[in-house]
C-alpha cells in the first residue's frame, strides 16, 4: 500500500520533531536539515517522476531557544516558552532559508496559531497564501507561532499542526519524520516482545492503546500524537506515514514506493471527503442563479464558477461558505465554497475579472467558486 499512497501523493507535508531537528537539544542540526532540504528541492523539481507540492511543519524553535539561552529543561512557564521561541525562531528560519538557499529553492516562512485556522477569514487566507506559494514552486517551512500563543489557541504540539495543515492545503499524504523507525505494538525501549506495525488503518482505537506518552525531553508530543494526527489528517483523506527521520533519502524512497516506516490509511479518498462534506451541509447560507451557459459548463466540463455567469444571488454568507448553485429554472446543480461574501457577489453578477479591483477596491480570485471547492450534483 505505501507504494501506491506515497508515489501517487502530489501535495505532501512532511513533519519532522524537536529532537530531529536539534539533535536531541544540542543545536539545530545543520547536516539533517540540509539533507531534508536537498530531499525536498529534488521532490518539487519530479527527481524520478511527477514533480511534487510541499510543504514542511518544522519543530524545533523552543528547542533551538532554550540552548541558545542556555536552559538544560523545557521551562513550564508560557511566558518563558514564548521567550524561547522568539529566540531560537530566527536561528530555524535562516537554517531552512540557507539550506533551500543552497538547492537553488525559494521558501517561506509561515507562523500559525489554532485561532488561525478556527476563524473562517484567517482559515481562508492561510490556505490561499499556502496554494500560492506552491503554485511559484516556493517551499513554505510552518511552525507554531509560539511567541503569541496561550494555554487556550495553542496547537499542543506540532503533529497536530502538521495534520491540521494537510487538510488546511488538501494534502494526498502527511509523513511525520520522528526518532522512531515507526508505530510498534508497544514502546521497544522498554518491551523487547514488541511488535513493528507496518501498516494500519488510521483512526483504529486499537492503535491509541498502543501508544506511550511523549518520547523526549526536547519534545512535546510522542506516539500518540502521531497517532492522533494521524486520524485527524485522514478526515480529508491524506494517509500518514511514521517514519525515522534520519533514513538515508527517506522522502524520495517514499515518493518512489518504498515501504518505510509505518503506514495509517485514510478511509477516504480527499475529493470524496470534502465533496461528501459538502453535499451534506443541510443549511446553506445562500445561493447564486447562473445563466444557461455557466449552467453547463459547469454540468458538463467541469469548470469554476465565474462572476459573469451570475444573475442572481440569494441569501447572507460570507467567504468560505458553502452556497448552492442554481440554474435559471431554480434547480440546484452545485454547491461549494464561496470566494466573496454576498454583498461583494451581488456587485460582481454579469462582470469579468477585469472590472473586480474597481469594484471592490481590491482584486482576489477570479472565480466566485473554484471548481476544486465544488461538487456537481446534476438534476434533482
Amino acid at each position: 500500500m505505501v507504494s501506491s499512497v506515497l508515489r501517487d501523493a502530489r501535495r505532501i507535508v512532511v513533519k519532522v520533531g524537536s529532537s530531529l531537528v536539534t539533535n536531541e537539544g544540542r543545536g539545530l542540526d545543520e547536516v539533517a536539515i540540509g539533507e531534508w532540504c536537498r530531499q525536498l528541492a529534488a521532490l518539487v523539481r519530479g527527481q524520478g517522476g511527477e514533480p511534487r507540492e510541499v510543504i514542511m511543519v518544522s519543530s524545533g524553535a523552543i528547542a533551538e531557544g532554550m540552548k541558545r539561552l542556555g536552559w538544560s529543561s523545557r521551562p513550564g512557564e508560557i511566558h518563558e516558552l514564548q521567550a524561547a521561541a522568539a529566540v531560537g525562531q530566527m536561528g530555524l528560519a535562516q537554517m531552512y532559508e540557507t539550506k533551500l538557499r543552497e538547492q537553488s529553492m525559494g521558501s517561506a516562512q509561515v507562523l500559525l496559531t489554532h485561532a488561525d485556522l478556527a476563524d473562517r477569514e484567517r482559515y481562508l487566507n492561510a490556505r490561499s497564501t499556502l496554494l500560492t506559494l506552491l503554485r511559484l514552486g516556493v517551499v513554505p517551512v510552518i511552525n507554531e507561532n509560539d511567541t503569541v500563543v496561550t494555554d487556550e489557541i495553542k496547537f499542543g504540539d506540532n503533529d497536530t499542526l502538521g495534520a491540521l495543515v494537510a487538510n488546511l492545503v488538501e494534502a494526498d499524504a502527511l509523513v511525520i519524520l520522528t526518532d522512531q523507525k515507526g508505530l510498534y505494538t508497544a514502546d521497544p525501549r522498554r518491551d523487547p516482545q514488541a511488535q513493528f506495525v507496518h501498516e494500519a488503518q488510521a483512526g483504529d482505537a486499537a492503535l491509541e492503546a498502543m501508544a506511550g506518552g511523549a518520547g523526549s525531553s526536547i519534545g512535546k508530543g510522542g506516539m500518540i500524537t502521531k497517532i492522533l494526527a494521524a486520524k485527524r489528517a485522514a478526515g480529508s483523506g491524506a494517509s500518514t506515514v511514521i517514519a525515522w527521520g534520519r533514513e538515508p533519502d527517506v522522502l524520495l524512497r517514499l515518493a518512489r514506493g518504498e515501504s518505510i516506516g509505518t503506514l495509517l490509511v485514510a478511509q477516504t479518498q480527499k475529493n470524496q471527503a470534502r465533496k461528501q462534506w459538502m453535499v451534506d451541509h443541510l443549511q446553506l447560507r445562500g445561493s447564486v442563479t447562473v445563466d444557461a451557459g455557466a449552467a453547463a459548463k459547469l454540468r458538463e466540463d467541469g469548470k469554476s464558477l465565474l462572476p459573469i455567469g451570475m444573475v442572481a444571488v440569494e441569501g447572507d454568507f460570507v467567504r468560505g461558505d458553502v452556497i448552492a448553485v442554481r440554474d435559471a429554472g431554480g434547480t440546484e446543480i452545485a454547491r461549494g465554497l464561496a470566494n466573496y461574501a454576498s454583498a461583494e457577489a451581488r456587485l460582481l453578477c454579469r462582470k469579468p475579472s477585469a472590472e473586480f479591483e474597481r469594484l471592490l477596491g481590491y482584486a482576489a480570485e477570479p472565480e466566485m467558486v473554484h471548481r476544486d471547492n465544488m461538487v456537481v450534483l446534476g438534476a434533482r
